[in-house]
């Protein structure tokens, strides 16, 4: 286990979380990487083991995976990019309120996947059979994050795990 007061020497300036791209729209990725993060809550509530079960269902193959309990300084690096959104200080609390499990999900598409898998950020809107739909409670206790694309992916990935963690 790492200092994470270090967060394995990044930080959010050295990762460029405040700047982080939108989605972008991608053809076939072979063998591509994404973070995937089972919140608080649907650990709290012990669903971590549904959740990767249905990733490992849909063909994804985790190459790194841990439990951890967020720091404040560690979520707010890693949200940096909500900074100035108005939820950004509840978004904060939620992720440190509790352990989550830190995931690398490994697969064609991986990162588009993850996205179908999860289903809509509010519950409301999530399709029939997501996780969202299944395991969140609101748009604000959603149970599952997923990078949203591949630069995106690839700071995601490397603020939680080193390379040599990742198999």
């Amino acid at each position: 286990m790492y200092d994470s007061s270090q967060l394995m020497g990044l930080t959010p300036a050295s990762t460029s979380l405040s700047r982080r791209p939108s989605l972008n729209q991608e053809s076939h990725v072979a063998n591509q990487k994404t973070l995937s993060i089972i919140k608080p809550d649907a650990t709290a509530a012990n669903n971590s083991g549904a959740i990767i079960a249905r990733f490992q269902e849909e063909g994804l193959r985790i190459a790194g995976i841990r439990k951890i309990h967020m720091s404040i300084p560690e979520a707010r690096g890693f949200y940096a990019v909500h900074a100035e959104r108005p939820f950004y200080n509840d978004l904060v609390a939620f992720m440190t309120e509790g352990p989550c499990v830190v995931m690398v999900l490994e697969g064609d598409n991986a990162i588009a996947r993850n996205r179908e898998i999860m289903g809509a950020t509010n519950p409301a809107a999530a399709a029939e059979g997501t996780l969202r739909k299944r395991f969140a409670t609101n748009i604000e206790r959603n149970a599952v994050h997923g990078s949203d694309s591949p630069e995106n992916a690839a700071i995601e990935v490397a603020y939680f795990f080193r390379t040599t963690e990742l198999f």
